[in-house]
């Protein structure tokens, strides 16, 4: 396992961090976790120390929150974000995950811009469906090559305004089926071994903390408040995905 403590420093605030956004009270946040921990290693090796945490987390997640999703958006959601998967399976190593990041924040902060700009209206109708599918796509691929789905799939969902635990629910249920399906093709290209695993276990009393708080607090946030942090994560997560493309 690593044992440098530079590493851990900077390891467990990413730890906690994707353990809140996997809450909903905290979405966003979560896209920071994985180039915080690459601030001392190569973003794939911290993307393979992550997975085995992330389905601890999701585990939590889905235990606390399954019963809540929404299951219309899961239908629609889920297949593509596995196609994102098999997507990002087929072309890792031709893309730099610096190219990667840098498209992930700017349609970010692009976003965020839009609704900032013109804020929509409260009669206004849901996106399209075929816009779900395809941000879906989006975030199975960038969450495949540096855990930073949440941005692509949440510039759907959060136009539709659902309730926070809805909201919550559905995240969590859908980042769990798609995590899980990342653990095969990690292990084909070779990014999950001994020395990534003994570092995940040593993190691993970590990873439900962040989600146990942030369960917690998004039960008892209100609407309003809660959807301003999501914003504010998300753009914190665009402005770095963005610096670390040009950094």
């Amino acid at each position: 396992m690593i044992t440098d403590p530079w590493f851990y420093a900077a390891a467990i605030p990413a730890v906690l961090l994707m353990g809140l956004s996997k809450s909903g009270f905290g979405a966003g946040f979560g896209s920071l976790a994985t180039p915080l921990m690459a601030l001392s290693i190569p973003v794939p090796q911290a993307a393979a120390i992550m997975l085995p945490l992330l389905l601890v987390m999701d585990a939590v997640g889905v235990k606390a929150l399954f019963r809540q999703r929404d299951k219309d958006l899961i239908r629609l959601l889920l297949p593509a974000g596995l196609l994102g998967t098999l997507l990002g399976t087929l072309s890792f190593g031709l893309l730099q995950p610096k190219a990667v990041a840098g498209i992930v924040g700017a349609l970010t902060l692009l976003f965020l811009a839009q609704r900032l700009l013109f804020p929509p209206r409260a009669d206004a109708p849901p996106p399209p469906r075929w816009l779900g599918f395809g941000l879906g796509i989006a975030s199975g691929f960038t969450s495949f090559v540096a855990h930073a789905g949440a941005p692509p799939v949440s510039a759907y969902v959060l136009p539709l305004r659902l309730p926070p635990m809805i909201f919550t629910a559905t995240m969590a249920t859908f980042f769990a089926v798609v995590n899980l399906s990342k653990w095969v093709p990690y292990a084909f290209l070779g990014l999950i071994d001994g020395r990534n695993l003994g570092t995940s276990l040593v993190l691993m009393p970590f990873a439900p903390v962040g989600v146990w708080i942030g369960i917690r607090l998004a039960r008892r946030i209100e609407p309003t408040l809660f959807y301003r942090l999501v914003y504010v994560g998300m753009f914190l997560t665009g402005a770095k995905l963005l610096y670390d493309a040009f950094a």
